[in-house]
């Protein structure tokens, strides 16, 4: 018998912790957005990953060192410098966790300005002992209201920041206070409507970017404490900005007045006022659904994903959906990708609701965007002229990994 009065701790494998990317360009004001989260009570069990301490206000706060690079906040929320290795910051604080000298059940990671958020996505899901411990919450993009238009011009790194987010965070709108800086700031909304529909937008000058808004994002909704397809997809907002723009002539990816909630002299000031510069770095991406009632076999469908991320692994920003399969079509199976890399597929125990489709939402360069869409209609058994179907994909012995069985 045993006198600890601690009680013990669950055995078995245990609930991966969410973890939110911060991002935005330099400038942009993610720090200024992090300072204010952390104090936030919502996040008194969060622990923080940032670059320099230097960079987060904490002079002011009570801190309690724990050991090199990593202070308690008197919220709770612990924060750790990012020295190097994500890998060996992660672990670290999965030891001290595991070890009871710290607790949180929530990470941020703020990334520097200029980071391309891939490489960290690419952590979270390939690396065999984080991908147990964590999940991907979701991605959180800062964007300057002011600044945001020339930072998306002269920048690629800006615009995977937007492509690849669930929260797009718009900063500085009450300094939009000139008529000039008005449109350049209504032109920036309809790109990032365009750029990335399913991404929920945020102003930070009128309160919405809170912890309620900004986190919770994923597949999992703990209000609910269950799987949430249709709010995680975002899909009907990326189909219909789609078809937005084929009703403008623009294939669904130039630009196509992005914000449905415009009125008609928003339209006059953007028609007459507004030149569009086809040069754009987002002119060039494109976001679009793809889906089937069809249970697919699942030996097309891994081999579709194989020839996706061979292909066109760099021009693809983002694939996510689930997929419902022949072997077990009533156990949807979840997909997620960033670029080549994907996190390990996870079978849902049933559908969630009562769409019962494969639906995958893409987000691509336009030159592999429209392969993508044909690839997806061949292992669909789509016939069309000069393309293969499914069958001639799949038992071809001169297609890349060698067809079936070879």
């Amino acid at each position: 018998m045993t006198t600890d009065t601690t009680p013990p701790r669950p055995r078995g494998p245990v609930a991966p912790l969410p973890v939110s990317i911060l991002t935005g360009f330099l400038g942009a004001g993610k720090t200024t957005l992090l300072n204010r989260l952390v104090r936030d009570p919502a996040l008194a069990d969060t622990a923080v990953l940032i670059n320099e301490f230097g960079e987060i206000g904490l002079d002011h706060l009570l801190v309690e060192p724990i050991h090199d690079g990593v202070v308690m906040l008197t919220t709770g929320c612990l924060c750790c410098t990012v020295r190097g290795d994500l890998v060996t910051a992660l672990e670290r604080l999965l030891r001290d966790r595991d070890n009871g000298r710290v607790t949180f059940s929530r990470v941020v990671i703020e990334t520097t300005g200029l980071a391309d958020p891939a490489p960290v996505l690419h952590t979270l899901m390939v690396h065999p002992y984080l991908v147990m411990r964590f999940r991907l919450d979701g991605v959180i993009t800062v964007i300057d209201a002011v600044t945001g238009n020339a930072t998306l011009d002269a920048h690629p790194e800006a615009i995977k920041q937007a492509a690849v987010a669930d929260r797009l965070v718009l900063s500085k709108t009450d300094l939009v206070d000139r008529p000039e800086r008005q449109e350049a700031y209504r032109d920036l909304v309809r790109r990032l409507a365009v750029l990335n529909p399913g991404a929920r937008r945020l102003d930070v000058a009128k309160g919405e970017a809170t912890p309620k808004n900004l986190f919770d994002c994923g597949l999992y909704d703990p209000e609910t404490k269950s799987v949430d397809v249709r709010r995680w997809l975002a899909e009907e907002a990326v189909a219909g900005a789609a078809d937005h723009g084929h009703g403008h002539g623009h294939h669904g990816h130039d630009h196509a007045h992005g914000d449905h909630r415009h009125d008609d002299e928003h339209d006059q000031g953007h028609d007459e006022g507004h030149v569009h510069d086809r040069n754009r770095h987002d002119d060039h991406i494109r976001a679009f659904t793809l889906a089937t009632d069809e249970a697919l076999p699942a030996a097309a469908f891994d081999m579709f994903l194989e020839l996706v991320r061979s292909l066109h692994g760099p021009e693809l920003l983002r694939l996510k959906g689930v997929v419902k399969l022949e072997d077990e079509p009533e156990r949807p199976l979840v997909v997620h990708g960033v670029q080549h890399l994907f996190h390990p597929p996870a079978r849902l125990p049933a559908w969630p609701d009562q769409d019962h489709r494969t639906r995958l939402v893409v987000i691509a360069q336009d030159t592999a965007a429209d392969r993508i869409r044909e690839m997806f209609a061949q292992f669909l058994s789509a016939v069309a002229p000069d393309r293969p179907d499914r069958a001639a994909l799949m038992d071809n012995p001169l297609v890349p990994f060698g067809g079936i069985d070879r």
